[in-house]
């Protein structure tokens, strides 16, 4: 089942001859469960374009679709709450509130919609993510590999259609890295997550289902593993 579509996405930043384009014309579709591995080299957009995918920034021109959902048909309130719910979002250097513990850290979307955690799912996922003897500790008091695990937590928590991960492995050792990827792949399988991860670690895109390569601001391959 088809859970997230780009049709012609473009993004520009200025104009005449400062004009930069960093997302070109882009076209893909994604079905739910699927893993993706979205490469390129450094300025090559694809972090642009996993902002735009996640409703962060407005395309320039062209659309999103997540669970047939035309995101960018959304005023700016009704896409951050559409965001908050449909799209986990996991970046490189964590962005854990400092004064918030662990458990606190993971329930934050769910505050924010006035909702009721689940107890239950709340233990699971905290057991999931290896982090049962540190729920009460403040994010200064983590390793950066417990840390990444609670923004894991948090992208999680209200079960979203997506989770983007951008180069979450890019802050931390290799062991911790290896321990971030095999969560995320096991988020993926045990929950049928469907996951697209930002990243310029090959060994990262040769576990994913399928690897596109942005090149320029354009796909220039989209390959299954």
């Amino acid at each position: 089942m088809e859970i997230l579509k780009v049709e012609n996405l473009c993004k520009t930043y200025g104009k005449g001859e400062n004009k930069v384009t960093a997302v070109d014309n882009i076209s893909f579709s994604i079905n739910k469960g699927e893993f993706v591995a979205i490469v390129g080299a450094s300025g090559s957009g694809k972090s642009t374009l996993l902002h735009l995918l996640g409703g962060v920034d407005r395309p320039t021109s062209g659309k999103v679709y997540i669970e047939g959902k035309d995101i960018y048909s959304l005023n700016n309130d009704k896409l951050a709450i559409f965001r908050r719910r449909q799209v986990g979002i996991i970046y490189q250097f964590y962005n854990l509130i400092p004064i918030l513990n662990v458990k606190e850290n993971i329930t934050l979307p769910v505050e924010l919609d006035g909702d009721t955690v689940n107890p239950t799912k709340l233990k699971e996922l905290v057991k999931t993510l290896g982090l049962e003897e540190r729920e009460n500790h403040l994010p200064n008091e983590l390793s950066g590999g417990q840390q990444q695990r609670v923004s894991i937590g948090r992208a999680m928590i209200n079960n979203p259609a997506i989770i983007l991960a951008d180069e979450p492995t890019g802050n931390l050792d290799s062991k911790a890295g290896d321990e971030i990827v095999a969560l995320l792949k096991m988020s993926n399988k045990k929950y049928n997550q469907t996951i697209i991860v930002i990243t310029h670690d090959l060994e990262i895109a040769k576990q994913a289902d399928r690897v596109i390569t942005i090149e320029d601001g354009k796909v220039i391959r989209d390959e299954r593993n």
